[in-house]
């Protein structure tokens, strides 16, 4: 039997129904609670205006730093029965509003290209509300095929994100 290896892995975080900031610190508890997996990091909430159509809330969003012995597809797996768990629904329109979004953006160093499965996650280098949260915890960390995270989050604007309460400031 081989040892179990350790691998980082990131997971972005967004709601913007039903109590969004509760949302996503649900999402975090379920995310400490996941078997073979630690939650080892985690970035403050971020207001940001929606991807999609406008005429919906602001998002909240966050991004959790893991160390997991899952493969892969199994801890996809694991963030959509959290999704499901609390109460996620495909959206009516594509980026839509939702309750809770659980996205798989980076896995190890792996590139992986397959049905229902790309890492890194193939829109992580243009978004703000991922790149921003996720330099607060990992700014140095080489994103397979593009850059480091800072440099990464540098390239694209801060309009219409802005960051709630830091974590640990005493203002959560």
């Amino acid at each position: 039997m081989r040892p179990l290896a350790w691998r980082p892995a990131y997971v972005a975080l967004g709601s913007n129904l039903s109590e969004p900031a509760r949302q996503v610190e649900a999402a975090f508890e379920a995310l400490a609670q996941l078997p073979d997996t630690r939650l080892v990091a985690r970035s403050s909430l971020w207001l940001a205006r929606p991807m999609g159509p406008q005429d919906q809330p602001d998002f909240v969003n966050a991004v959790a730093g893991l160390l997991t012995t899952a493969e892969p597809r199994a801890l996809l797996a694991s963030l959509q029965a959290i999704e499901r768990r609390l109460g996620k629904a495909e959206p009516v329109v594509r980026w839509g509003p939702r309750v809770i979004d659980l996205d798989l953006l980076l896995y190890g160093d792996l590139h992986i290209a397959e049905e229902g499965l790309v890492l890194p996650h193939p829109g992580l280098h243009q978004r703000n509300f991922v790149l921003y949260p996720l330099a607060e915890i990992a700014a140095e960390l080489q994103v397979p095929g593009l850059a480091r995270v800072r440099r990464l989050r540098d390239g694209v604007p801060a309009a219409g994100i802005e960051r709630l309460a830091a974590r640990g400031s005493g203002d959560d």
